[in-house]
Order: C-alpha cells, then structure tokens, then sequence
C-alpha cells in the first residue's frame, strides 16, 4: 500500500477482514478520519471505496484507482524469473472443448442429485493458465478470498486431479471420487462452524470445477447464473494472480488482513494469496441476511432448472410448447429443419424467459448426424437435456390423391423412423446424467381411425403410438416416454397448406372466397371439424402444448406409456 501510494500519488488507507455490519461502518469512519488527505480505502477480503463530490468524479476516481492497482500488480508480475501460480505444471487438451462436451451431462447428473443444475464451460486462456498450473490445486482448496465471490462460487471449487496425458474416460470416476470428498468436507465444514440458530444444510454439490487441459465448468440454478458464477470465479484467480506477483515468490509474514475480527492464525496463505478463514467464510455463507435474501426470492417455476429439446418448435404446436415452456421456467433449444422459423420462434422466447434462456438450431430428424448436433448444441448451451418434445410430422399429398411409393416411405421414415433415431440418440444423454427425464412425440387421433386417402400418415401414426408404448419400457426408470393424440390441428400447422386447405374445403362443399386470408380458410375448416366432436371446440395448437407440457414435466412423474387424446371429443378415436 505505501509503495503503491507513493508510485502514484494516492493515500489509500488499508483496512483488516472485517464482517459487513456495523463494526465495519464505524472502521471505515475512523480510517478515513485518522488519515489526512484519505481517497479510498481497501478493504482486506472485500475490495475498494472510493469517492468524489460528484457521481462522475466518484465513478472516475474508482476507474482510475482500479487501472493503476491493475498496473502495479502487472508490474511486479513481470519481473524476471516470475511464474503466475508457479508456472504451468501440464498442458491444455486440443480436443479441450470435445471432452467438455463428453463429460458435461456426466457431471451435471451428478451434481444434480439433490436438485437440478443448469452449466456453462470456460476455457479462456486465464482458465487454462490457472488449472494447469503446479499450484492450482492447493490455491483452489484454499477458497475464495472474497465474499462476494463464495456467495455463489461455494467456499471453494472442485478440482479433479486429472493428467490431461490420460483417456478422459477417467474422468468420470474421477469426478465421482472427488465429489463424494468434496460433500464430506463441506458436511464437516458445517458442522464445525454451525451454531444453534444457523440456517440448515443446503446443497454440499460444488458450483464450480476445475479440470486440468481442460477448464471450468460452472453452474447456477439458471444459465445467467451459472455464466456469472464462472465469471465470478475468473475474478478469483485473478486474485490469486495478483497476489503471487506482489509477493514475489515469498509469502507474506505478516498478515495484512488479520484484526479484530480473525486473528493472523486462522488464515491460511499459499504463495502470497491469503484465503478468508473458514469461520468467517461460514459466517457470511449462512448470514441469517443472506438467507433472508434466498426465503425472499419468489418460489421456482413448474420447468424451473430443466431443459427442453423442441423438435418441431418453428411452427404449430411446437411454436406452442416452446412459449408455454418458457413461462414455466424451463431452458429451450428451438430445433426445426425450417432455420428462420426456429430462429423467428426463439427471438419470441427471448421476450418471455431472457436471452440467455433459448437458442435454437436447425435439424433433420432423419439424419442421425443432425440430430447427434442438436443435442450437442443443447449440451454445449446448457449443459445437458431433461425434456424432449418433438411435433415435427409428414402429411403426404398429391394432386391427384395417389400417394407414391416414395411418399409412403418418406412418410414412415418422418413420422416413425426419425422418432425413434431422435429418441435413441437422447436416450444416450440421459443415461449419462442419470437423473429422470422425460420424452413427449405427437401422434394423432388418426391411428386409431381408418380413412380412405390418409392411409400412409394414419398407418405412421398407429406405429409411433405403439412406438411411445416400447419406449417408455426401454427407457425405464429413468425416462418416462409419453405422447398425445390431437384430432386435425389446422391452425399454425404447416401440414396444412393454402391448396391442401382448400382442397379439403371443396372435398367437404364448404363455401369460401379465392381472395380469403390463408389464416381465414383454415378458421372455416377448423370449425368445420370441430362439430364433428363433442365439445364443438377447434383444436388450437395451445391445447395441445398444454397437454404436452403435462405429460413432460413433474406433475406426471407417475405416466409413462400413455398417449392423452386432444381431440375435442373424437368419438371415432374412442378405443376398443
């Protein structure tokens, strides 16, 4: 501090670890007032005030202060000789983002035993430097010299004593290992320091994990939340970075931050970084402020921490499904061979549950590649999948009402084959994480009723409804596999065409005008099958991604197997 503020002509006044609370007020009054000229203080384990006679001057003494503590700290870490965090002990992987996404559904699935996670990975270079580095592991164990980091990034991350040499199938037992260490010692870590009237016990799962040649993984109960505790923790090592280059290669004898409030004793130092004690870290941890924080945040949402695959999601019921889903908590990756629509479709998203909360990606789902790429893409954003949704489907036609051979099989191949390719290559997913999930497909009222012209997509329709009933044995316990049954959907449907539209209309002698709205010619024939049930209600796509959201989320935990008609009241489809 004194060589600091004699380089740049400041009188920073130094202040111990001091709990936020009243003692630290009437500290930083008497600080400020037993050093003449005082334009800032620093606090040890909390930061920097500044201040000024106006909010800009306030605004650019702090940027100014914090610019040259940036320049002092680079300065000494520069000189000859000096290694941050002692060098670097291995090397990053090539294939550092390939593994990422090989082991993130592993690791999220067991980090969310107890509740669910949402995780982003970080392999910025600061990262890397730090998690390759010789003192790595013993800095991380240390913890975070901040509370304002701890609060979201634990009293310390997880660090997988891993050699990137290696087959990163270790990792997996490698993870488990050091989860089940790392729950042990936050379990003691409570139990020394909890008093009577301490909040309880809350998730022991680490928020942040350190993987050498590899980098970071980070999770939050949101993706903007586990983005932040990442970031979060790269200011940690920032830290950790600065203190190794003031001290030069020697620890500090005397500790600056020990006072009244935590004797030198009790903190712990590692190459020059001094960790915030255990006893005060837990103090604030579970400050009964902060828990009053937690109890005052407004209850999680039905889809809260989930996220959902929508295949089908540009248009129709599956535009639906991705809104609904949105409302209710949930994460969504909006999938459909249509780019614009699934893009058009997300940005709506975005207005309902944020950016951070939706991204969207084009598919076949009858190329297994395609499909492979979705659910990396839904991996690589969120961390893993617990729903799957898929509304995508194939109405073949033809001018002169024959359906081709080449109809007939493209027409099984979307509607039957693409679904069960989709649900196997997510089977593998959730068998990684091994936490329950849950697939929804869209069948029909039509595979159970036979009608002359729609053979093809009736037959598809009657085997993806046999095919949701083989799913959901195969995939048990873990999976459940459901479907619905809609009668005609003609709204937002893109099964529905102007000219099929309008040849059903003629088929049926309803009248209507060449010059009406393609919206108004699909009102007429909406209606028009909406009297041949017994409620008299068209089928609206919404109606549909209720029923869908039911069956994939929690309220439905105990159905599998089963197929919900929204059909109005179809008796025709009434089974016998």
């Amino acid at each position: 501090m004194e060589e600091f503020n004699k380089e740049f002509g400041h009188k920073l006044a130094w202040l111990p670890w001091q709990r936020p609370g009243f003692e630290l007020g009437m500290m930083l009054k008497k600080i400020v007032e037993r050093t003449p000229g005082c334009d800032g203080v620093v606090l040890g384990g909390h930061g920097l005030f500044t201040w000024g006679e106006t909010q800009r001057e306030s605004y650019l003494n702090t940027i100014t202060i914090i610019d040259q503590l940036g320049q002092f700290i680079e300065r000494h870490g520069s000189v000859a000789g000096h290694k941050h965090f002692g060098g670097g002990q291995v090397k990053s992987r090539e294939d550092r983002a390939a593994i990422a996404l090989q082991i993130m559904p592993y690791l999220r699935g067991v980090m969310s035993r107890k509740q669910r996670w949402i995780g982003s990975f970080s392999d910025l270079p600061q990262v890397l430097e730090f998690v390759n580095s010789a003192q790595a592991e013993k800095l991380a164990h240390l913890g975070t010299s901040c509370p304002d980091h701890f609060i979201r990034t634990k009293i310390r991350p997880m660090f997988i004593k891993w050699n990137p040499t290696g087959d990163p199938m270790e990792l997996k037992e490698l993870i488990e290992n050091s989860l089940e260490t790392y729950r042990a010692e936050y379990a003691e870590y409570y139990k020394k320091h909890a008093v009577a009237d301490s909040p309880a016990l809350r998730d022991a799962s680490p928020t942040v994990v350190l993987v050498p040649g590899v980098g970071m993984f980070s999770f939050g109960k949101n993706k903007t939340e586990s983005r932040i505790t990442g970031e979060f923790y790269i200011n940690a090592i920032g830290v950790m970075q600065g203190a190794g280059a003031l001290g030069a290669g020697v620890d500090c004898k005397d500790i600056p931050q020990a006072g009244p409030a935590a004797s030198a004793d009790q903190f712990t130092v590692h190459a020059n970084y001094v960790a915030l004690p255990p006893s005060e870290a837990f103090r604030i941890e579970y400050w009964k402020l902060e828990e009053a924080k937690i109890r005052r945040q407004p209850p999680e949402k039905e889809l809260s921490r989930r996220i959902a695959l929508i295949v089908g999601g540009g248009s129709g019921i599956g535009r639906e499904v991705a809104l609904l889903a949105a409302e209710r908590g949930a994460h969504v990756v909006i999938a459909d061979r249509d780019v614009k629509g699934a893009q058009a479709v997300a940005e709506e998203v975005k207005a309902i549950a944020g950016k951070e909360a939706v991204s969207w990606i084009g598919i076949d789902i009858r190329d297994r590649k395609m499909i492979k790429a979705a659910l990396e893409a839904t991996i690589k954003q969120f961390g893993g999948i617990d729903i799957l949704i898929n509304t995508a489907a194939l109405f073949p036609s033809s001018p002169d009402g024959v359906i081709s051979d080449a109809q007939w099989a493209l027409t099984l191949e979307v509607n039957v084959t693409a679904n069960y390719l989709l649900t196997n290559e997510a089977a593998k997913t959730f068998a990684e994480q091994g936490i329950d999930a849950s697939v929804v497909l869209t069948s029909s009222a039509n595979a159970v009723v036979a009608k002359r012209g729609s053979e093809a997509y009736d037959v598809s329709k009657a085997a993806l409804s046999h095919l949701v009933r083989e799913l959901a044995v195969s995939l048990s316990p873990k999976v459940r596999v459901n479907g619905i049954s809609p009668a005609t959907v003609v709204k937002g449907s893109t099964m529905f065409p102007r000219d099929r539209v309008i040849a059903s209309l003629k088929k049926y002698k309803l009248p209507f005008e060449e010059t009406d709205t393609d919206d108004g010619l699909r009102s007429v024939l909406a209606q028009f099958y909406a009297t041949r049930t017994l409620t008299h209600q068209p089928i609206d796509p919404k109606d549909c991604a209720q029923a869908i959201l039911f069956l994939a989320g929690p309220l439905a935990r105990c159905t599998t197997g089963h197929l919900i008609p929204v059909d109005g009241g179809l008796t025709e489809a009434y089974l016998r």
